[in-house]
């Protein structure tokens, strides 16, 4: 039997972790730093090896069984890792925090005031600073760049389904009706989750860089697996829109997709799939503007092709 939630009325942080020992300690910091303090941080420990309990127990004392709810699971993925958090969690809102990425101190403040402001939005998301490993500042992305207006968003994510996991607050109902992330995704699981969201719930966006997130250092993205579920995930948003989004827009998105993917297939020597997912493009692509964005990749893939037979790439 699932065991009952006594629901606060106040914001989870969900802290998913695995052999970050070091790293996490600088999300929970972060996290414990907020102008509006969160009521709990559920730190999910994924099987660490590291030491990480050890750490966690050290350095936050009394905190930890308070203000830091730890848990610890044998090793099962992210996905199962955040969904674990959220089922623990007793907060009307829940906000994720992956373990290598830092929440700026106004963050839980600007989104839960955008929240309440919003009682008919499920979901909040902000901008994002991308730091490298050592912390320096080379890139942000901006939320409004592709969610051009607040509200029912499916249409614009579907040409960019791109989510930074903590960059978002959203209410417990949304982990309820969207079941959390899909388990079964060894990679693209926050795009599918983000896609799923917006389906059945309005998204905003708080213009402000109240995230920063790490990235080169580690990580799935490189895996050999993200075109193919990028690709996956993004099909079946596509068939599961129905009439939400018009046939035009659906078939944009899937060009755009394949598009993207075969050129990430070509970086990974697949040439079969990369020519596969081009021809699909060009089959999908509505209008000129489009199958040109296809055509473009031809120079690209000429490029990739030679450095392969030259030895270079």
């Amino acid at each position: 039997m699932a065991r009952a939630i006594e629901v606060s009325a106040g914001v989870s942080a969900i802290i998913p972790t695995w052999n970050r020992r070091e790293l996490v300690q600088r999300a929970i910091d972060s996290a414990l730093a907020q102008t509006h303090p969160v009521d709990e941080i559920v730190v999910v420990d994924d099987g660490s090896t590291d030491g990480t309990e050890t750490a966690l127990h050290a350095r936050y004392g009394a905190l930890m069984g308070t203000r830091i709810v730890y848990h610890r699971q044998e090793n099962a993925g992210v996905s199962a890792a955040r969904n674990a958090g959220m089922a623990i969690a007793r907060g009307r809102y829940f906000a994720l925090l992956d373990s290598d990425d830092l929440w700026r101190p106004e963050k839980t403040a600007r989104q839960l005031e955008w929240m309440e402001a919003h009682p008919d939005f499920g979901m909040a998301l902000c901008d994002v600073v991308r730091v490298d490993a050592d912390g320096r500042p080379y890139d942000v992305f901006r939320r409004r760049d592709v969610l051009i207006e607040d509200g029912w968003v499916l249409r614009w994510l579907l040409l960019n389904p791109s989510l930074v996991p903590a960059s978002a607050m959203f209410r417990r109902e949304v982990f309820e009706r969207c079941c959390g992330f899909d388990v079964a995704l060894r990679t693209a699981e926050d795009i599918d989750f983000h896609l799923r969201v917006a389906r059945r719930w309005k998204i905003g966006v708080v213009e402000a860089e109240l995230v920063e997130a790490m990235r080169g250092h580690d990580g799935l993205s490189a895996e050999a697996s993200t075109y193919d579920d990028y690709v996956k995930v993004v099909e079946r948003a596509v068939a599961d829109a129905g009439d939400t989004v018009d046939v035009t827009a659906k078939r944009e998105a899937l060009a755009i997709t394949y598009a993207r993917n075969a050129r990430g297939m070509l970086i990974r020597k697949r040439w079969r799939d990369a020519w596969r997912l081009w021809r699909a493009a060009l089959r999908q692509a509505p209008d000129a503007a489009s199958r040109r964005q296809a055509w473009a990749l031809l120079p690209f893939a000429a490029k990739r092709f030679s450095a392969a037979l030259l030895g270079r790439g």
